[in-house]
């Protein structure tokens, strides 16, 4: 995915976390819970130096992980899993520590 367009998708799940941390608190910390659970898996699969590039390859098919990663978190689905909201969220997150990251 073009790099600019990633970070496009970062920044709206950003966004659309802090309106929930405004207007739905039982949400919000819903979100909180999903976005470490992507980060962990973002450490494992990115490690601790990483370029806005190579994030950006990662999140081509986050998806489909992060889908997985939150339905094996809560077989019962009594989480209200928004996998696209945390996975750019918690993509967004991380960016903050690629060693090309300008805000």
């Amino acid at each position: 995915m073009e790099l600019e367009l990633a970070r496009h998708h970062w920044d709206d799940g950003r966004r659309r976390v802090e309106e929930a941390r405004r207007d739905d608190r039982r949400r919000y910390d819903s979100l909180m819970r999903e976005i470490e659970l992507v980060l962990a898996v973002l450490r494992s699969r990115v490690g601790q130096t990483f370029t806005l590039v190579e994030l950006a390859d990662v999140y081509d098919d986050a998806d489909l992980w992060v889908r997985d990663l939150l339905d094996d978190a809560d077989p019962e689905g009594s989480l209200r899993a928004e996998p696209g909201v945390v996975a750019d969220a918690a993509f967004d997150r991380y960016s903050h520590g690629a060693s090309d990251y300008r805000p």
